[in-house]
């Protein structure tokens, strides 16, 4: 029902900047919750940001002062500003949104995921 487009992975020198954009499609709940996770390799999958459809803002305190999360409600697109990047964010990233049908039941739909290598 909803699909997730991600890009704007590539790699990044520490200090360095990079802007993710998740573009989703087909039909959605009005009501529903967009976010960045990320995945090292061996390491569990944690949650970086999310964003309500309202603005309101939830982000990770490793990304907090550097990662910025937005979005665009009219192009139900999602974007997070990564700044001041560290090799510890190297990760494959992807893009959730969390739909609740009803405004209640909810439900979880991934990107494919894109790879962010911060290195010098």
């Amino acid at each position: 029902q909803v699909q997730l487009v991600e890009s704007g992975g590539g790699l990044v020198q520490p200090g360095g900047s990079l802007r993710l954009s998740c573009a989703a499609s087909g039909s959605m709940s009005s009501t529903n919750v967009m976010g960045w996770y990320r995945q090292a390799p061996g390491k569990q999958r944690e949650v970086v940001a999310t964003i309500t459809g309202g603005g309101n803002t939830n982000t990770a305190d490793s990304a907090k002062g550097r990662f910025t999360i937005s979005r665009d409600n009219a192009k139900n697109t999602v974007y997070l500003q990564m700044n001041s990047l560290k090799p510890e964010d190297t990760a494959v990233y992807y893009c959730n949104v969390r739909t609740f049908r009803g405004g209640y039941i909810p439900r979880d739909y991934w990107g494919q995921g894109t790879q962010v290598t911060v290195s010098s």
